[in-house]
This record gives C-alpha cells, structure tokens and sequence, in this order.
C-alpha cells in the first residue's frame, strides 16, 4: 500500500477541519477519498469544498465502498463505538476523535472487536503530542520525580458562551452528548492524568454541577478527589464558565515537584529523596535542600495532524501509535466515575459498576425536558483540542 485511503465519517465543526488538511495534502501518504454525512447541508457544504471526493449519504455504501482504506469518526459522541464496529467489521482501519464513547461498557465491546482484528485503531488525544505534556510524562517515566505522592489539576480555561451550546441540537443533552465538561472537553486531561503518571485510580468522591453556569441540563463544573493504587492522591477541578480560565497542572513526587502553567514547566529537584531525608534528618523543622531546575522544552504540538500522520505511518510502515485506541477506555472510566459518585452521592471504587453506570445514565435520559431545535451551526475549532 502506497497510500492510506481514507473516509471521514462527519463534517461538523471538527469533522470539517480534519477534511481540509486532509484534503489539501497535509498527511503524507493519505488521501480523503470519501465523505459520509447524515445531514445535507453538511454534504453541500463537502461537495463545495472537497472537489473529486466522493459524498455518500448512505452510511452502508459508504463501509462498503473498496476506495476506502480507513475511517475518520468525527460524530456525535454515541455513535462513536457503533461506528468504530462497522468499520472494524467491514476490515477498515479506525481513526476516532475522543471521547472513545459515552460510556464504559460501550467502549468496551469496541476495544474487544477491534482486538480481535489485524487493524489499526487509535484515538485522536492530540495532547499527547504536546511536548510539555511529552517531557513530564519523560520526567516520570525516568524515575527523576521519584514516586508521585500528588496531583492536582485546576483546568479552568474551557470557557464556552451559552452560544455553544445552542449551536447542535445533540450538545450538553444526556440523550445527544452524555455529559458536558467531562465528556467534551476534559478527555484530554483525564487521559494525560494516566498516560504520563501510570497511576492507577482506586476510588473516586466527584460533585459535578449540573447546569450551573449555562442554560443546559449536564455538568458544567466538577471538583473530584481521587485515590491510587500507590497511595497517591489527586484533585481534578473543572469548568465551562469561568473567564478567565487556568491550566495549572501540579505533580509531587518524592523527588520533586513539576508544575505546567502559562506553557512553561518548572522543576523544584530534591537535592535527596524526601523519603530519604525524613529517614536521616533529627533536626525537627528542617526540609531537604530544593533546587529550582530549567527543563528544556524542545519540539511543536503536533495537533490533529500529528496523530492523523501517526495513524497512517502505523498502517504503512508499522510506527507504534502515539495514542492506540484500546486506552481511550481509561480517561472514559474516571469521566463516568465522577458522574456516578455525584449520582450516587457516594465514593466510586474501581473497577467501576458498568452496568450500574449506565442505568443511572438511562434515567437522567429518560428524565430528560431539554428540546432544541434541529438546526446545527459550524463552528470554527482553530485553537481548540
């Protein structure tokens, strides 16, 4: 195979942007041969400006065409995992925006089928090529920060305007997204918590507001505590109505302390361990000696096309995914957690109660008076994850 044919599933507000670079010969050894979209003025709007792509409106035509090598999912968040299947089943290799789906017993099902095949799956966690995220996940990995004891993440800066949610009928609905905040913007964060830490979460005490800053029935403010395996604690606070926002992600290990803020990472180096220290020192009130480091900081933020050029170097030459799909799973369990812990009012073990998750889910379904119109306004996503 010379080129990775692909065929993109959705061309909304982020599906669009994903069409153009695409087509516009961004990826190397990629070609968007097709479009499928439900909606007709989204496939006007491709036959406009995807000149010699085919257009589909019909989705079984589309997993059946042989001029497509691989799919991009750029669909409301429940189609994700029926979508993934399809096209597993149908030998397509699956490239697919998070969230993996909306909820864990889904996702699940999807990471088994595309296991069982010899396809290329992965997600689109472009802020694993961050490479501030890259040096502190390096930092960890190594052993230089020693074990971590904590983390806390103050991620403020989501501001959304009630305009964006108006703008789609499916947005901050139970039935059309499943969640706000968490679900939307946060998959991001909760799969950086993990993939750079290696923690595992044991337990978690979440309390998600509900429609508290915009006119919308799903979180848009959450506060979590969270326990680990290695004893380590962490705190996740989150937000869509606060300007302005912060970013402000804090690590302590027993080497040290990292902190990413304003696009800089700083370093506070333990002279010797603090479990060490704390075994020798008699003195009482003294702490071990601190140095403030510099860490370079070197490369550029792939973005979008950095994971889509990733995903088809895997398929030609067999590179090693930046962010294989079988762990979209894991940011998914601790967004699915939080939501059931303010639920439930109670603390969240792990491994989470799928099923119970997802008969609370029904009933806010279910309970649901949200009515939107059916009209959808694409929105422009430069300078979004």
């Amino acid at each position: 195979m010379d080129n990775v044919r692909i065929g993109l599933i959705g061309v909304g507000s982020m599906g669009s942007a994903h069409a153009m670079y695409l087509h516009q010969g961004e990826i190397n050894g990629a070609e968007l041969r097709a479009v499928f979209d439900v909606s007709e003025a989204q496939r006007k709007w491709a036959r406009q400006y995807l000149k010699g792509v085919e257009i589909f409106a019909d989705e079984d035509a589309f997993f059946s065409s042989d001029d497509i090598d691989a799919i991009l999912i750029a669909t409301p968040h429940y189609d994700h995992p029926r979508l993934a299947n399809k096209a597993f089943e149908h030998d397509k290799h699956v490239l697919c925006e998070k969230p993996a789906g909306v909820y864990t017993k889904q996702v699940r099902e999807m990471n088994e089928l595309s296991q069982s095949k010899d396809l290329i799956f992965s997600m689109m966690y472009n802020q694993r090529t961050n490479p501030l995220y890259m040096k502190v996940r390096d930092m960890i990995q190594s052993g230089e920060l020693g074990e971590i004891k904590r983390m806390n993440w103050i991620i403020t800066n989501w501001y959304r305007s009630q305009s964006y949610y108006d703008s789609s009928s499916w947005r901050a609905t139970w039935k059309g997204e499943g969640g706000g905040v968490l679900i939307n913007q946060c998959p991001h964060q909760l799969d950086l918590w993990q993939w750079m830490t290696d923690l595992v979460p044991t337990k978690i005490r979440a309390f998600c507001q509900f429609g508290k800053n915009r006119a919308i029935e799903v979180e848009d403010e959450v506060t979590a505590y969270i326990e680990h395996e290695n004893g380590a604690t962490g705190v996740f606070v989150t937000t869509t109505g606060e300007a302005p926002g912060t970013n402000r992600l804090e690590i302590a290990g027993d080497r040290g302390k990292i902190v990413v803020e304003d696009e800089r990472l700083l370093f506070w180096r333990l002279r010797i361990a603090e479990s060490e220290f704390n075994q020798q020192y008699k003195g009482g009130f003294g702490s071990p000696e601190c140095w403030e480091c510099t860490i370079p900081v070197e490369g550029t933020e792939l973005g979008h096309k950095g994971i889509t050029q990733n995903f088809v170097d895997a398929i030609l030459t067999g590179k090693d995914l930046i962010a294989p799909g079988v762990e979209g799973i894991k940011g998914l369990t601790m967004s699915n957690a939080m939501q059931l812990s303010t639920w439930i009012d109670d603390w969240v073990s792990f491994p989470l109660d799928e099923e119970g998750y997802y008969q609370h889910l029904q009933d806010r379904i279910k309970q649901s008076t949200v009515k939107k119109n059916e009209t959808m306004n694409v929105l422009n996503v430069k300078g979004s994850h």
